[in-house]
């Protein structure tokens, strides 16, 4: 999973990323469990993660947060 996250953060399409974090919530339990655990609203989250609209950076920090995501950076 953790690859599949990086390749799809390292594409040009930011959308890439966002719908391969949609995929993770899913197997993860879904999106009500990541309401409940975020305090999003759940039809905001759907909007999301189907790349409906663009979400803030705060959003996507509380996603990856709830899913106990490492994120790494290296130069």
């Amino acid at each position: 999973m953790g690859e599949y996250l990086t390749q799809a953060f390292m594409d040009d399409d930011p959308g890439l990323f966002i719908n391969a974090l949609g995929h993770v919530v899913m197997h993860r339990g879904g999106v009500a469990k990541l309401a409940e655990e975020t305090g999003l609203n759940r039809e905001s989250l759907y909007k999301t993660l189907s790349g409906k609209v663009k979400p803030k950076w705060e959003t996507v920090q509380k996603i990856v947060k709830a899913l106990k995501l490492q994120v790494r950076l290296a130069a």
